[in-house]
């Protein structure tokens, strides 16, 4: 949005002369809501259409074919976005699969929580996942860039840093450094009071990286990208991970305190119930806490899609179910048993109750008299319940 400065932006749709669709292509279904959307606008009115985002790569080129939009540009192009939008004739430019952003901050909450950009793309191939051919493989951010809008930020009143990116782990890979190197850099900026990861790999918590464990700046919650659990499906999906090296990584985490969330796809080809039953067994005996889980999307063009035999949707929706419910417990057993005092940034405030994150990254919902969003409390009492913590300040 910052690099469009010929054009103004209206929330109406229908007095949009021009509509950029932004598009993903993570599933099959994410192209068929981008196909839905463009038979809307164009029954809708006259606005000329384009299109952008990881699917200029992927159905980009037929759109223009078919003349649906008007032009396709990739990531790389969007700096140039003026430029694009001017053009009379129907173009195609996919851009460069290989070039970094410059912006770093990627969203704020608020004036509490600022999430910084550190790296695009994957350099895994796991086979359910599109992702690495349409955003190209793991390169990072410039560390200084990525410093000095933490200064920034942090100077102006921003306590807690959310590092995001394809794949987070991987940064520095090409350019001798490390994740663990750069946090450490970020934590001596004067203002840094919490940093957090977004999903990392179970291979990228190095040495190195088990040497930041106990720094007070780390927050209390690292997650984790499983995926599964059953050594024969991690197989399937072409993992990294080991389930053994998983579980013993788990325990040392948790020896030490963290929660842990992972990622979980259900229902991918050749899950078979007895499959199934071992990967439950194999998560009970894990301290998972948080879980960001879904049941898997046929991906035209990876190598999932071709695998046999497919898992009914009806039996993968259940297994997700089955499987939201055991971390559910286990998160509410992990705040039963955490008998210390509470380090929460609140972010909101919905009715009479103030909301906010905990060293846990778990909600708690705290009443007060005063004003609380952007404060930092530190909550020693409060009430454990099934759905979340509660306070009083």
């Amino acid at each position: 949005m910052s690099s469009m400065q010929e054009y103004s932006v209206t929330e109406d749709e229908s007095e949009a002369d021009i509509i950029v669709v932004n598009s993903c292509t993570v599933t099959n279904g994410a192209d068929s809501h981008v196909r839905s959307y463009i038979s809307h606008v164009e029954s809708s009115g006259e606005a000329k259409i384009f299109l952008t985002g990881c699917g200029a790569h992927t159905k980009g080129e037929k759109l223009l074919e078919q003349g649906r939009v008007s032009g396709v540009f990739g990531q790389s192009e969007k700096i140039k976005i003026d430029e694009m939008l001017s053009k009379e004739e129907p173009f195609y430019e996919p851009g460069d699969l290989n070039h970094i952003d410059e912006s770093v901050v990627d969203d704020f909450i608020g004036k509490s929580r600022a999430f910084i950009k550190i790296q695009e793309g994957c350099s895994f191939r796991c086979s359910y996942c599109i992702i690495p051919y349409v955003r190209g493989d793991a390169r990072s951010m410039d560390e200084d860039k990525i410093l000095e809008q933490i200064a920034r930020l942090a100077r102006n009143g921003f306590g807690e840093f959310i590092l995001t990116g394809t794949n987070v782990g991987s940064y520095g890979q090409k350019t001798g450094t490390s994740i663990a190197q750069l946090m450490k850099k970020i934590s001596q900026i004067r203002g840094v009071r919490r940093i957090r990861l977004g999903s990392v790999e179970p291979i990228q918590i190095t040495d190195e990286f088990k040497e930041i464990l106990d720094e007070p700046w780390l927050e209390r919650h690292l997650h984790i990208a499983l995926q599964h659990t059953s050594p024969q499906m991690l197989k399937y999906m072409n993992r990294r991970n080991v389930y053994k090296q998983d579980r013993e990584l788990f325990e040392l985490l948790a020896s030490k305190g963290f929660a842990i969330g992972t990622d979980f796809i259900t229902g991918h080809p050749g899950e078979t119930q007895q499959l199934w039953e071992e990967a439950m067994r194999h998560v009970r005996e894990l301290p998972l806490t948080h879980l960001h889980a879904f049941s898997y999307s046929k991906r035209d063009g990876t190598p999932s899609a071709q695998m046999k035999p497919e898992v009914n949707g009806k039996i993968a929706k259940e297994r997700l179910h089955e499987l939201e419910s055991i971390v559910k417990a286990k998160n509410f057993e992990f705040r039963r048993s955490f008998d210390g005092e509470l380090d929460v940034l609140i972010e909101s405030q919905k009715d009479a109750l103030f909301i906010g994150y905990d060293q846990h990254f778990n909600k708690i919902m705290i009443e007060s008299d005063e004003d609380l969003v952007g404060n930092w409390i530190n909550l020693q009492k409060y009430e454990v319940k099934e759905e979340s913590n509660y306070g009083r300040v």
